[in-house]
């Protein structure tokens, strides 16, 4: 008798657990509120590169589609297509279907300023990536962070590594590209590079973005700088692996060492690449890449955008977590999901 009455308070039980699984962080209970969020991305152009490095719109609208999947959130997507007038008539279809937030990247401040006045006069707040909307919470990465990254770990490597011996240093990428974006990670290289070694200035070798340009560019410097240790910071992963190939080729491997930004696919790869930071490739040349998770935006923007919905506290200005990547912890960061 006892046994069957317990049957109900133990049922009882067992579906408060279900319920309370479900709400756990991260994860939608069936018949809560769902909010409806309009992304307006930078581009969706496959063959772009954005933010002067690796990855591409496209990376950055696949992690806003996979980071909705696990949240209350139902995505209306745009592309703003570098695009003033297209970014304008983005934001007003989504006034018409009357989201509950906006999420806008975009690099035209005359756009975004439109867009805030738009989306302000309809009521709906806005969340911002990578530039100023109006007086909307932004989430960017912290450039010139990323750039002293790189600098010290640069520094740190000469002083562990190279101790006595002559050293050169230089910066190699777009160098001239007047975004406030590099010259603020080649800022943040030079600060981070002095902190460590004072007299030490960096060259800066322009390649303006170009693959071969970047081999040409880092040959002439080599064969200026014949007796010294080169300390090379590269603004993107892709400059990084011409850099490698042009040291290679001219026998400079054992008195050069390259630190990246980006850490895009290409250098940190997949089984079947050929894999310039991999635990078991520790003595690459280069050695390392300055992460800037373009790939997980989704992951790191839907969350704060569900804060503001809900009325809590979201900061002005939301960072980027950047994180040198090396052979060291690389799986840690990018675990190999297709090694068995």
């Amino acid at each position: 008798m006892t046994r069957t009455a317990s049957l109900p308070r133990r049922r009882a039980f067992l579906h408060l657990a279900a319920v309370t699984a479900l709400a756990a962080p991260g994860r939608a209970v069936a018949g809560e509120r769902r909010f409806t969020i309009g992304f307006a991305n930078l581009t969706d152009d496959p063959g772009a590169r954005i933010e002067g490095l690796g990855f591409t719109g496209e990376n950055v609208r696949a992690s806003f589609t996979l980071g909705a999947r696990s949240l209350p959130i139902d995505l209306v997507l745009y592309d703003n297509a570098h695009d003033r007038a297209k970014s304008i008539a983005n934001a007003e279809d989504a006034v018409r279907r009357k989201v509950d937030l906006y999420i806008q990247y975009c690099d035209d401040p005359a756009a975004n300023e439109e867009v805030a006045l738009r989306l302000a006069g309809a009521r709906i707040p806005v969340l911002a990536v990578g530039f100023p909307v109006g007086n909307a919470p932004l989430y960017a990465a912290d450039n010139r962070e990323a750039g002293r990254l790189a600098g010290d770990a640069l520094g740190k490597f000469a002083l562990t590594t190279w101790r006595g011996r002559l050293l050169a240093a230089a910066i190699l990428g777009a160098a001239k590209d007047p975004s406030k974006n590099v010259q603020d990670r080649i800022a943040g290289i030079t600060e981070g590079l002095r902190q460590r070694l004072p007299d030490l200035v960096p060259v800066q070798l322009d390649s303006g973005g170009n693959f071969a340009e970047a081999q040409a560019q880092l040959r002439r410097f080599l064969a200026k700088e014949t007796g010294a240790m080169v300390l090379l910071a590269t603004l993107d992963d892709m400059t990084a692996l011409a850099a490698k190939l042009a040291a290679e080729t001219a026998g400079r491997v054992p008195d050069t060492v390259i630190v990246s930004q980006g850490c895009d696919p290409t250098i940190h790869g997949g089984t079947t690449a050929n894999k310039a930071i991999d635990p078991s490739n520790r003595n690459s040349i280069v050695l390392g890449s300055v992460a800037y998770f373009l790939d997980r935006y989704g992951s790191e923007i839907l969350p704060l955008a569900l804060k503001m919905l809900q009325g809590e506290h979201v900061p002005p200005r939301s960072f980027t977590g950047h994180v040198l990547v090396t052979a060291k912890n690389v799986f840690k960061i990018y675990p190999p999901i297709d090694i068995n």
